[in-house]
């Protein structure tokens, strides 16, 4: 609900009707949706914030890894203190031999393609290939398995399959690089017309919280004449059993081709899962050079529950940009997976020149928790929260104004009564950058004493960005 300045001042000094109060406890919370937001000025908006590139760390260069290699048929994640990376090499279609292959790498930057002497290719195992077998075309989507209950030989774990209408088997590793299948039986093998097509990335992980697996994959279906890509879910307890598959619900956008999706939990705050996918518009070719036709960028979108995706932001969030081989056919193609190199910076993967001797990897960075913002303008503006629970003594804000802007917090009752010493003008001036910043209250008022009741906070901001907020015990 949008309100100007002056309806919002009036609604603090009332009481508000009764409604849901949400527990946050001390988890951090991000503004890439309204879940957390009852009211703000008309001068204050949700913007979507794009990542900026930054250097090529991975290039397909050896006699195994042609032109047509990744195209964003990769995952990459943390596991211990390395960084592992998967990815496609090859591409059947135009004759080629297609192979997993494997990098690692001790800062996310620099990657290495060890020598794995498993697979021979050309006469040698002198290569990073990990498999050739069922499945090669699409990268293996590997996770590990933190599920308790997860045999030691299958400790990382993968779909993939051999392409359209083909069916998705299930792999497994001890170590992440000796792979093998499960069970010689496909787990999905499901068809309904138009529906399977199980020609791209999948996003597999173990939820905790359900105590499931779950996998994201690619789908048909026909919300007009013509089919469109799009993008379904599937859940099992078992790795093996899985669910029919669900279209996700992207509310009353416009259908658009979503070529593979990248979706996964944010890790500092994985009740939120976020996606990347790959936004294809297959009846443009900028350049006449490429064999195949479309042209692509990538999109933003969010998720509470893993079903229903906000889908507010349509424009693009990683464009092709100046550079003329980006906007060759199925580029611009986020990688599974986000890590984090440094406390200020995020960095996602993406897959460039695909089709051409130069595609690589590029990495992209944007600043912790920084996908969305509550932007103001230099005009200011207020935003009231919904009411919710916290737990913890201090409240941490992850800000940035310009040297004349300024925030300021408040804390108000479910009721939307100021709290006495935690109001507006007992909050100091609040300017600078940081990803971390504990609010005070002149007279240091014990915030402690409010964790457990309902409260909403109030903002008020001017010419700011506020990405995300979080209650914690120091």
């Amino acid at each position: 609900m949008m309100v100007n300045v002056m309806t919002l001042l009036a609604l603090l000094a009332h009481p508000m009707p009764g409604g849901e109060t949400l527990q946050i406890g001390s988890r951090l919370e991000l503004f890439v949706d309204d879940w957390l937001i009852d009211s703000m000025s008309d001068s204050l908006k949700l913007k979507l914030h794009a990542p900026r590139p930054a250097e090529v760390v991975l290039q397909f260069d050896r006699p195994w890894e042609t032109r047509w290699s990744a195209s964003g048929y990769g995952t990459v994640f943390q596991d211990g203190n390395r960084y592992r990376l998967y990815y496609r090499a090859g591409l059947a279609e135009f004759g080629e031999p297609e192979f997993v292959c494997y990098a690692q790498s001790t800062d996310g930057i620099h990657w290495e393609k060890p020598d794995l002497n498993l697979i021979e290719f050309r006469g040698s195992k002198k290569n990073n290939i990990v498999w050739d077998g069922v499945g090669s075309p699409h990268a293996l989507g590997v996770f590990k398995d933190t599920n308790p209950g997860c045999r030691p030989t299958e400790r990382y774990k993968a779909l993939s399959s051999d392409g359209y209408r083909k069916p998705v088997y299930a792999y497994g590793s001890p170590d992440g690089i000796r792979w093998h299948l499960i069970q010689k039986k496909p787990v999905i093998d499901e068809h309904h017309g138009a529906v399977a097509a199980y020609d791209s990335q999948f996003c597999t992980r173990w939820d905790p919280v359900e105590r499931r697996y779950v996998v994201y994959h690619r789908i048909w279906y026909r919300p007009v004449d013509s089919k469109v890509r799009s993008i379904a879910v599937r859940t099992s307890a078992d790795f093996i059993n899985w669910t029919p598959l669900k279209r996700l619900d992207f509310g009353d956008t416009s259908p658009e081709h979503l070529y593979t999706n990248a979706i996964g939990p944010y890790f500092r705050s994985p009740h939120i899962l976020l996606g990347f996918p790959r936004r294809f518009w297959p009846s443009r070719r900028k350049w006449p050079e490429p064999e195949l036709d479309g042209i692509s960028d990538t999109v933003f979108l969010s998720s509470r529950d893993g079903l229903h995706f906000d889908r507010r932001f349509m424009e693009s969030y990683i464009r092709p940009g100046g550079d003329r081989l980006s906007w060759l056919t199925r580029c611009n193609t986020v990688l599974p997976g986000m890590l984090q190199l440094s406390s200020h910076e995020l960095s996602l993967y993406v897959a460039r020149h695909w089709g051409d001797p130069t595609v690589h990897v590029r990495r992209y960075v944007l600043r912790t928790d920084g996908f969305v913002s509550v932007n103001a303008s230099y005009a200011g503006g207020q935003l009231v929260t919904k009411p919710f629970v916290f737990k913890g003594r201090e409240l941490v804000i992850n800000y940035a104004t310009s040297a004349a802007g300024s925030v300021r917090v408040a804390l108000a009752g479910a009721n939307g009564r100021s709290i006495p010493g935690f109001a507006l003008e007992n909050c100091p001036e609040i300017y600078g950058d940081e990803i971390e910043h504990v609010v005070g209250w002149t007279g240091q008022p014990d915030l402690a004493k409010l964790a457990g009741k309902p409260v909403r906070l109030h903002f008020q901001l001017k010419d700011a960005d506020l990405y995300s907020i979080r209650f914690r015990t120091p």
